[in-house]
């Protein structure tokens, strides 16, 4: 296990990730650990939000590393969820019922020295106003962690169902959606996201694509064989970060810093 300002997933987490789980979340977590070794404090451990964070999926983990973490969630059924799995784990996540936009409120301005936003911004009403309150949460000097959905993941996706013209509709669709059938509200491409994270006053450090390969591998040849999950993942690793490849990730993933004052 790394020290209080690393994410590196521990044994025990590795054992409820197994296979092709852990195959999709480790491009994630690596990018994690790598943002917290940067801005956390020096003297202790970092304060994380987690906006949209439900039943603590990052932030019981994050917290058995020795941060503070509060997950900010409008489900209060998921934020009790969050307690029993925090109780479990025999560590405290702080549990605040709100909405993205609510953050200014709830938690006040400079607040965190990393925020989550993981597969929120594809549901709220205003993107730009969700953005917004993020960065007034983060600290100077700290980061936003934003996780969602890939436009061109999409189109590629339906295609390989073989619903061309779906994925066309995709293609073309500003919210990178296919129809009203479709159950996701809105997608984004590296494009739109960054321009987005940019409006709100943050600078854009970092942008990987996050399951490139593993949504088309089916599950059963990763798990029981860790030999294949681990090469899928040092893949998956590779190609996070390439010009082309990563705008086929099923998720974009980027960093912003908010400038130091």
């Amino acid at each position: 296990m790394s020290d209080v300002r690393g994410v590196a997933v521990s044994g025990r987490q590795q054992k409820r990730a197994r296979g092709g789980s852990r195959v999709r979340s480790a491009v994630l977590w690596d990018a994690l650990r790598t943002v917290l070794d940067r801005i956390a404090p020096e003297d202790g451990p970092g304060e994380v939000v987690d906006v949209g964070g439900g039943t603590g999926g990052f932030a019981v983990p994050l917290a058995e590393l020795g941060h503070r973490v509060t997950v900010v969630d409008a489900n209060p059924d998921a934020l009790a969820a969050l307690e029993r799995r925090a109780a479990e784990s025999g560590v405290r996540v702080r549990a605040v019922q709100g909405d993205a936009v609510d953050l200014p409120d709830l938690l006040g301005p400079d607040a965190a020295d990393l925020v989550l936003c993981h597969s929120v911004l594809e549901y709220v009403d205003d993107p730009s106003a969700a953005m917004a309150a993020l960065t007034s949460t983060v600290r100077p000097g700290g980061s936003v962690s934003v996780l969602v959905a890939g436009q061109v993941a999409a189109v590629l996706h339906r295609a390989l169902a073989g619903h061309f013209d779906d994925a066309r509709r995709v293609l073309a669709d500003p919210a990178g959606r296919w129809g009203d059938g479709d159950r996701m509200p809105r997608r984004f491409t590296r494009e739109t996201l960054s321009e987005l994270v940019r409006g709100a006053g943050l600078r854009v450090a970092e942008l990987h694509g996050v399951r490139i390969f593993a949504d088309l591998v089916p599950s059963g040849m990763l798990d029981g064989d860790a030999g294949s999950a681990e090469a899928l993942i040092a893949l998956e690793s590779a190609a996070a970060v390439h010009p082309v490849l990563r705008d086929l990730a099923t998720q974009l993933h980027l960093v912003a810093d908010k400038p130091a004052e």
